[in-house]
C-alpha cells in the first residue's frame, strides 16, 4: 500500500510518499519513495522561538507546493495511491488545520481513504520503518514538546511509564540556547558548542534522578543555569561552551537514569533476548545523548535503536508510515475529523469531544 503523507504540526512543513510491503507471516517492509521538508527556522529565528501564527502561514504558502513535489519525486501521480495520511494533532492548531484541511480536500477529491495520525504515534513507529522494530518494544520519546518513556505494545496501544512534570527536554534546549546567545534552533546550537566545552566546571542538578518511577523535570535545571549564566558576567566564548557542556551532561545523566529505571519496569513484558529501547523524536539527533543512552541500554540488557538523523525531526514519512500502518489495520477517519492540540499518546480510542 502507497501513502502520502503531510506533516504541519509545528515549523516544519512537509510531504512524503511511503509504501507498506507486507512479506507474509508478520513480516513487513517499509520504502520511502519520496520525503520533502521545508525548514522555518529563517522564519523564526529573529523571535528565538517559534511564532504559531508565523508557522501557519508558511504551511499555507508552501504545503501545496511540496506535495507536487514529493509525488514528482515518487514518480507517482494520484491514481498510484492507497491513501492519504496527515497530523492530526498534537501540534499548534493553526498549523495542524493546514495540513489536516490540505488532506481531506484530497481525499474528497480524489476518493481516497483519510488516516488521521498522532503525530507522536509518527515518532513512535518510525523505527519500524527503518530498522523493521517488532512490538513490543520501550520509546523513549524526547522533543521540543515531549518527554516520555512508553511501553509500544502496537498500533494504537501504548502504556506510559513516564513523562515530564514540567518542561520538555527539547524545550530546555532551546531555552538554555538563548540564554547562552546561541541562537535558534537550540539542540543543534548547544550540541556544537558543547563539544568544545568542559563539562566538569560547572556543577548542576540533576532533577529527580535516582529517584522511583520514570518522570522528568527539567525545569529546575533550565533555572539553574540561567542563575550560572547570570553569574558570570559577560560570558566569554569558553565560559558559553563549558556551560553547555555541563547542561548537556546533566541532560544525559537525567535521561540515562530515567530510561534505566523504565527498562527495568518494562523488562518483564519484553522477551528476554529481543529487549529494544527505541529513542525518538527531534532530540534523538543529539550525538552525545545517543552515546550515553546507548551505554546504558547496553547496561540493562537493551539493544539502542534510533532512527536516521533526518527521520528523528518532523517530517512527513513517518506521518505516512504511521497512516500505512492504521490502514493495514482498516483503521482510517471520516473527512469531519476535527484537528487537536492536544492529544495524549496512551489516551486510548480518538474522541473529538476529548
Amino acid at each position: 500500500m502507497t501513502l502520502l503523507g503531510i506533516e504541519t504540526s509545528c515549523d516544519e512543513t512537509a510531504a512524503a510518499v511511503v509504501r507498506r510491503h507486507d512479506e507474509g507471516d508478520g513480516a513487513f517492509r517499509g520504502d520511502i519513495l519520496s520525503n520533502v521538508v521545508f525548514s522555518q527556522i529563517r522564519e523564526h529565528a529573529p523571535y528565538g522561538g517559534v511564532v504559531p501564527e508565523i508557522a501557519a502561514r508558511a504551511h499555507v504558502e508552501h504545503l501545496d507546493g511540496l506535495i507536487a513535489r514529493a509525488l514528482d519525486d515518487a514518480k507517482l501521480g494520484w491514481e498510484d495511491l492507497d491513501g492519504i495520511a496527515a497530523t492530526a494533532g498534537p501540534g499548534l492548531i493553526g498549523g495542524v488545520i493546514v495540513g489536516l484541511m490540505t488532506a481531506k480536500g484530497i481525499a474528497f477529491a480524489r476518493n481516497l481513504p483519510l488516516v488521521a495520525v498522532n503525530h507522536l504515534e509518527g515518532h513512535a513507529l518510525t523505527a519500524r520503518l527503518t530498522n523493521r522494530v517488532p512490538f513490543p518494544y520501550l520509546l523513549l520519546l524526547v522533543s521540543g514538546g515531549h518527554s516520555q518513556l512508553l511501553v509500544v505494545e502496537g498500533v494504537g496501544a501504548y502504556r506510559r511509564l513516564g513523562t515530564t512534570v514540567d518542561d520538555a527536554v527539547g524545550e530546555a534546549f532551546d531555552k538554555v540556547a538563548k540564554m547562552l546567545g546561541l541562537g535558534f534552533p537550540g539542540g543543534p546550537a548547544v550540541e556544537k558548542v558543547a563539544r568544545e566545552g568542559n563539562a566538569a566546571r560547572f556543577a548542576l542538578p540533576r532533577p529527580l534522578m535516582g529517584r522511583a518511577g520514570c518522570d522528568f523535570s527539567f525545569s529546575g535545571l533550565k533555572t539553574a543555569v540561567r542563575q550560572l549564566a547570570e553569574a558570570q558576567g559577560d560570558l566569554d566564548s569558553q565560559a558559553r561552551a563549558d556551560i553547555a557542556a555541563a547542561f548537556q551532561q546533566a541532560v544525559a545523566d537525567v535521561l540515562a537514569d530515567r530510561a534505566s529505571h523504565a527498562m527495568r519496569m518494562a523488562a518483564p513484558s519484553m522477551p528476554l533476548k529481543a529487549r529494544r529501547l527505541v529513542v525518538a523524536g527531534g532530540v534523538a539527533s543529539n550525538l552525545a545523548l545517543r552515546e550515553r543512552l546507548e551505554a546504558t541500554a547496553g547496561a540493562e540488557g537493551y539493544e539502542l535503536v534510533v532512527p536516521p538523523a533526518r527521520l528523528c525531526t518532523d517530517n512527513g514519512a513517518m506521518i505516512a508510515w504511521a497512516g500505512a500502518e492504521r490502514f493495514a489495520l482498516g483503521l482510517t477517519d471520516p473527512l469531519d475529523t476535527g484537528p487537536r492540540a492536544r492529544w495524549p499518546l496512551d489516551a486510548g480510542p480518538r474522541t473529538d469531544a476529548a
